[in-house]
């Protein structure tokens, strides 16, 4: 049920009108992205009802600081519900558990960690960048023709998540490691086929150490927020040459949802040539 309809039966069209209607569900925690001040008096109430009628959910909370800081981790504070903001979030056959205060992550990536899984060939050995609770891990462990899947990550609560989201699904073939991709890539003897970025605030800034960690002919996703008219071959190929040390075409660029009006989180798909 649509939330504005299913707050219609309790609270006046005024009320209803003013509900935004972005939030996020992790696990059994409702999240809204933007509450506005105007309904600060209400948030019990509109909190109480949306517990009473669905019946997964369990906490829901309000944003109140949006994604900043080094981890780029949101500010919440609970309207209703369990006094908590650990969960466990399913999706595509797995689980993962996370602290939505203290990691990054995004549900709404779902379809986007299916779209990867679909693309890893037979045997490919797999690096995720910033790898965060691993979700693209797990996701890569399970669900895809992937040998083998490595993992960094700088913030060291995500990792702890991490490690026990790999025993939560019975990963045997998933390496973790905690610090900076600087620092800790470059002690990894190893090259990959494919290589994924999820941190689209920043993430071409490392490519140069992407690049030196691929092999030829593999795969890069990079993953940015960019203004629509910016979503195409050409213009992707002009940015990147600025952080690409190797020779590379750009094979595809993917909507992966839409961030704010007029931009989108894209994900380019790179495939470096030598």
């Amino acid at each position: 049920m649509k939330l504005k309809k299913l707050l219609s039966k309790k609270f006046s069209k005024k009320i209803v009108d003013l509900v935004p209607t972005s939030f996020d569900v992790v696990g059994d925690i409702f999240i809204f992205n933007d509450f506005p001040e105007e309904l600060v008096h209400m948030e019990k109430k509109i909190g109480s009802e949306i517990l009473k009628n669905m019946n997964n959910i369990r906490v829901v909370c309000k944003k109140i600081k949006k994604y900043s800081g080094k981890f780029r981790l949101p500010i919440l504070r609970i309207i209703a519900g369990n006094r908590r903001k650990e969960t466990i979030h399913t999706e595509n056959g797995i689980k993962l558990k996370l602290h939505v205060q203290n990691v990054y992550f995004s549900a709404r990536s779902s379809n986007e960690r299916i779209r990867i899984n679909n693309l890893v060939k037979s045997d490919e050995r797999v690096l995720v960048m910033f790898s965060g609770v691993s979700p693209f891990v797990v996701n890569l462990c399970k669900n895809s023709s992937a040998k083998e899947v490595y993992g960094v990550e700088i913030n060291p609560i995500a990792h702890k998540y991490a490690l026990e989201n790999v025993s939560l699904n019975k990963i045997k073939n998933a390496n973790l490691y905690l610090g900076d991709v600087r620092r800790v890539l470059p002690k990894i003897k190893k090259t990959f086929d494919r290589i994924v970025m999820p941190l689209p605030k920043s993430a071409e800034t490392f490519l140069d150490i992407a690049s030196f960690k691929i092999k030829k002919k593999g795969i890069i996703h990079l993953y940015l927020f960019w203004e629509e008219e910016k979503i195409n071959k050409k213009y992707a190929a002009g940015f990147l040459k600025e952080y690409m040390s190797k020779k590379f075409k750009v094979k595809d660029i993917v909507k992966c949802g839409q961030f704010g009006p007029g931009i989108y989180r894209v994900c380019v798909d790179i495939q470096v040539l030598g």
